[in-house]
C-alpha cells in the first residue's frame, strides 16, 4: 500500500510530531510506502514529493513548523479553473499517476473542506484536524490547542505583577478568529478579570462597571483577555478597540498586550493518535469509509476514539 501525506494552511505546534508518528507507524508496523507531499495541495499539483524512510524521519519529534512545508493553495477556488488549468482534475490525475491509495491531510477548516471535496470525487482521504483555535466541528480537542493555552496562560500570569504594581488595567489579545477557546481557557486559568470571546455578545458599559467595582473593593488593577475575533468597530484590532472603550468608560489608562500563540506542543497525545489513525487508513483504503470532516455529519470512527484517549 502506498499513501501520501501533506500539511496545509497555517502552522501550529505538533505537526512534525504527527508526521513522524503517522509515517513511522505506517512504515514500521504496516509495511506501507509513504510519500511526503510538499507545500500542501500545491505539491499535488506539481508532484513535489519525496519518499520517506524510517531514517529520514528521525529528529522530527521536537522540531517546530512542518518539514513538508505548507501553502494556502485552494484548488477549488473560483470553480477550480485558473488560467485554463482544471486544478481538481489535475490533482486527481497526479494522485493516480503517483499510485497513492490514500492521502493523509493535516489541516484546519479550509483543508478539511478541500479534502472533503476530493473524498466526494472518490479519493481515499484520512484527515487529521489541526488548529490551535480548537474550532473544527466534531472534535473535542485538536493538537496545538493545549500548548497555545499553556503559553497564553503563562503570559497572563506574568502580567498580574506588572498590572498590580502600576495599578493599571491591561488588555491582552490572543488568537481566536471565530472561536474563543484560547481566550476562555487561558483567561480562566490565568485569573483574567474580564474575558471576551466572539461567540458571546458583550456590553462595554458592563465591562467598565466591573472594573470600577473592583476599584471600590480595593483592587486597583484588572486583566482583560480578548479573542482577536470579537465584535469591534471594524477599524481597530480587538485589544486596541476594547482598551479605548474602557478608557472612555472608566477614565483609566490602559496598556495593550497583543499576544499570538506560536509554541511547541505536548507530544504524548499525538503519539497516542497514531495507531488508531493508521487503522483508519487501512479501513478506508481497503473497504472505504466515511470521511472525517467538519462539513459532514458522519466521521471515521478513528478520531472519535482518539478524542476518548485524550480525556
Amino acid at each position: 500500500m502506498r499513501i501520501g501525506i501533506l500539511t496545509s494552511g497555517g502552522d501550529c505546534p505538533g505537526i512534525n510530531a504527527t508526521i513522524r508518528g503517522v509515517c513511522k507507524t505506517a512504515i514500521n508496523h504496516y509495511g506501507m510506502e509513504v510519500i511526503g507531499i510538499h507545500s500542501g495541495f500545491q505539491g499535488l499539483l506539481t508532484k513535489d514529493i519525496e519518499s520517506f524512510t524510517d531514517k529520514s524521519l528521525s529528529g522530527l519529534l521536537n522540531q517546530g513548523g512542518t518539514m513538508l512545508g505548507t501553502s494556502r493553495e485552494k484548488p477549488f477556488k473560483k470553480g477550480g479553473v485558473v488560467s485554463d488549468v482544471d486544478k481538481p482534475a489535475l490533482i486527481l490525475q497526479n494522485i493516480q499517476e503517483m499510485g497513492l491509495d490514500c492521502v493523509v491531510c493535516i489541516g484546519g477548516n479550509g483543508t478539511q473542506k478541500t479534502a472533503a471535496k476530493f473524498a466526494a470525487m472518490g479519493v481515499n482521504i484520512v484527515s487529521v484536524p489541526k488548529t490551535i483555535d480548537n474550532d473544527i466541528w466534531g472534535t473535542d480537542i485538536s493538537f496545538g490547542f493545549d500548548s497555545a493555552v499553556s503559553i497564553a496562560t503563562d503570559a497572563i500570569d506574568r502580567l498580574h505583577s506588572t498590572a498590580s504594581s502600576h495599578k493599571r488595567v491591561m488588555v491582552i489579545e490572543v488568537m481566536g478568529h471565530k472561536a474563543g477557546w484560547i481566550a476562555l481557557y487561558s483567561g480562566m486559568a490565568g485569573g483574567g478579570d474580564v474575558i471576551l470571546v466572539p461567540e458571546i455578545p458583550y456590553n462595554i458599559k458592563n465591562i467598565g462597571n466591573t472594573i470600577l467595582e473592583r476599584l471600590k473593593k480595593g483592587k486597583p488593577y484588572s486583566i482583560v483577555v480578548v479573542a482577536e475575533g470579537i465584535l469591534t468597530d471594524g477599524r481597530k484590532r480587538a485589544a486596541e478597540y476594547i482598551a479605548q472603550e474602557i478608557e472612555y468608560e472608566t477614565g483609566f489608562f490602559l496598556l495593550v498586550r497583543p499576544f499570538f500563540c506560536r509554541t511547541t506542543a505536548r507530544l504524548v497525545l499525538y503519539l497516542l493518535h497514531v495507531f488508531l489513525l493508521l487503522g483508519g487508513i487501512l479501513e478506508i483504503a481497503t473497504n472505504g469509509s466515511d470521511f472525517l470532516c467538519g462539513e459532514q455529519s458522519k466521521m471515521v470512527s478513528v478520531y472519535r476514539n482518539i478524542t476518548l484517549l485524550s480525556k
